[in-house]
């Protein structure tokens, strides 16, 4: 069994923000799918794979993902967790494990309650426009200019799921990283 976890938070007012560049790609990778309510979060379930939206807002993720691992007994390594990422470029990405939350609550979270580091992050770039306070920033909405790169970014983000629920985050990362 395989979760894949997209990172961000619910409701209206938060779409298309930078912090919900995970939802983002769940919904788009997922467009035809229906979502069901259920640990705290949207999920969907096909064949041996959960893709989960955690509707705790980004600071508690980890209750929801907690909730999934542990009803479903899955285990770290068959993680992946889609995360925006401030250091990073716009739209670039990186693939990691085994590192800490880097300053994300929402990996910080996921962590915390797992007590384990060792699932998969695929990290994509916001950037950091250093001139904004950080919360602001990352809860600001995209532009349309922002949009359009991510959409032309979005069939890579789909590719990187799909070779990791396939390959496992080892071969993701050497595949994948090496691209960037």
């Amino acid at each position: 069994m395989k979760l894949i976890v997209g990172l961000g938070n619910p409701g209206n007012e938060y779409e298309n923000t930078r912090h919900n560049i995970g939802f983002m790609v769940l919904n788009s990778l997922l467009q035809q799918e229906n979502w069901k309510a259920k640990f705290d979060s949207l999920y969907v379930k096909i064949d041996d794979v959960i893709y989960l939206k955690p509707q705790t807002y980004m600071n508690n993720s980890g209750f929801a993902v907690k909730k999934v691992v542990d009803f479903y007994k899955i285990k770290p390594e068959d993680i992946l967790v889609i995360q925006d990422d401030l250091d990073l470029p716009f739209s670039n990405f990186k693939l990691k494990k085994n590192s800490s939350s880097g300053g994300h609550n929402g990996i910080k979270s996921i962590i915390e309650l797992l007590n384990n580091n060792s699932f998969c992050r695929l990290k994509i770039g916001i950037a950091h426009d250093r001139s904004i306070d950080t919360k602001n920033y990352v809860l600001a909405k995209f532009s349309y200019q922002n949009i359009l790169e991510i959409n032309n970014k979005m069939s890579l983000y789909h590719e990187i799921i799909n070779y990791f629920i396939d390959n496992g985050a080892d071969k993701t990362i050497s595949k994948y990283n090496s691209m960037r």
